[in-house]
């Protein structure tokens, strides 16, 4: 489909919850920008995201629900809607017709017969300006250096993009971000102020909120305070994120290590996702246990991809490919260790572009930034086993290239 479909996903039945999400994301570039389950909040999401379908669950609600869509269809009536039900009833497929649905799947239905529907929707739509790389990096455990890897990850793509192109990084660890620590800047607004009116934010709002560092990238701080950071909603990173893929032609998140829903819609409308980790087992374990929660939720596990951090330190920790092995996929990148450079960059707040020149762990993130920049460039290779392999092996639970296979610690 090129570029992805946006999807706003109604379901009132929460016990269908998860099976829906799972088939949905089993469809290649789709995103879910909202998810909806009172009928009458349906227009309001509608008028609010930019979206490119509407996916209804009509059960148990039928008749409310498409009262609701032909409602849309009156004020917004390029919309296409797909609905789902396991209702076959006459008069609800009348209604179904009436109301002008571009599909109608009956329950249970396989992703691929959801797939030729939005790759049609996806042909005829019109698409004015390819939106921004959403790009989402997320730290399997505290200290593995996710900020770092965004941070610097960021840079290197606004080098790569060149003068004429933005590219922003937002810090979405609401509560304890460090982007303006690493990058000496002090925002004097923050996404909070973004999120402290329900208006749609615009692109003039979002300049004056966006820092300009020296590199060229635009950065957009965390709120100052923790009860700022209460007040944050999904619909509201939405909001944001969406006008700045508009603006941008990357957008890099510093995200937080949780899967609330404004965790997991990040997740979810990214083009990438990268969790970073440390070759050590409880990282790795934790990296498990996140997929395992995000799965439960509906979240397509093969999405995730993984950065490996600080690999060739000589302290007896696990090779790289035991860690592709035990979590059953290739590592999409890994970063030498060399902690006296990145501390040193870390502490003057500079990126290291700015102090590092060339060594090997500022190469290692601008040929990151280039694998992004310039999708056909392979992925890197990994390293021979190390000394760990039976215990590992011990703790594989099977193949399926989708599903994590570590112990829960």
């Amino acid at each position: 489909m090129g570029t992805p479909i946006r999807a706003i996903l109604f379901n009132a039945d929460e016990a269908y919850a998860v099976e829906l999400r799972q088939a949905l994301n089993a469809v290649a570039d789709v995103r879910i920008v909202a998810e909806i389950d009172e009928p009458s909040l349906l227009p309001q999401a509608v008028a609010q995201f930019p979206c490119d379908v509407v996916i209804a669950h009509l059960d148990p609600l039928a008749l409310v629900v498409l009262e609701v869509i032909a409602q849309i269809q009156i004020a917004q009536h390029r919309l296409p809607v797909v609905a789902i039900s396991s209702n076959t009833d006459g008069e609800i497929l009348l209604r179904a017709m009436r109301a002008g649905l571009k599909g109608f799947l009956l329950k249970p239905f396989a992703p691929e017969e959801l797939r030729p529907i939005l790759e049609k929707i996806g042909a005829e739509r019109i698409v004015t300006r390819e939106p921004g790389k959403l790009i989402s990096v997320m730290g399997c455990a505290g200290g593995v250096g996710a900020t770092f890897v965004a941070t610097n990850l960021a840079v290197e793509l606004a080098d790569l993009a060149g003068a004429d192109k933005k590219v922003a990084l937002l810090d979405f660890d609401f509560r304890f971000g460090q982007v303006g620590t690493i990058l000496d800047l002090s925002p004097q607004f923050t996404v909070a102020d973004l999120c402290a009116t329900p208006e749609q934010v615009d692109p003039n709002m979002i300049d004056k909120a966006l820092v300009k560092h020296a590199s060229g990238l635009h950065v957009l701080g965390r709120p100052h305070t923790f009860q700022q950071a209460e007040c944050i909603t999904a619909a509201h990173c939405v909001n944001v994120i969406s006008v700045l893929q508009e603006m941008c032609a990357y957008v890099v998140i510093d995200g937080p290590m949780r899967s609330d829903p404004g965790g997991r819609m990040i997740l979810d409308v990214a083009d990438y996702n990268f969790m970073v980790l440390q070759l050590l087992v409880t990282g790795v374990r934790n990296a498990d246990r996140m997929l395992q929660e995000l799965a439960g939720q509906g979240f397509n596990p093969a999405r995730m991809q993984f950065i490996c951090n600080r690999v060739g330190r000589d302290s007896g920790h696990l090779e790289s490919d035991q860690v592709e092995r035990t979590l059953n996929t290739k590592l999409f990148h890994t970063l030498p260790d060399d902690w006296k450079t990145v501390s040193a960059a870390i502490n003057v707040g500079k990126p290291l572009a700015a102090e590092s020149g060339r060594t090997k762990i500022r190469q290692a993130v601008r040929d990151l930034a280039a694998k992004i920049h310039s999708p056909q460039v392979a992925p890197q290779g990994s390293k021979a086993a190390g000394m760990l392999g039976r215990f590992l092996k011990g703790m594989q639970r099977g193949t399926n290239a989708t599903a994590p296979v570590v112990a829960p610690a």
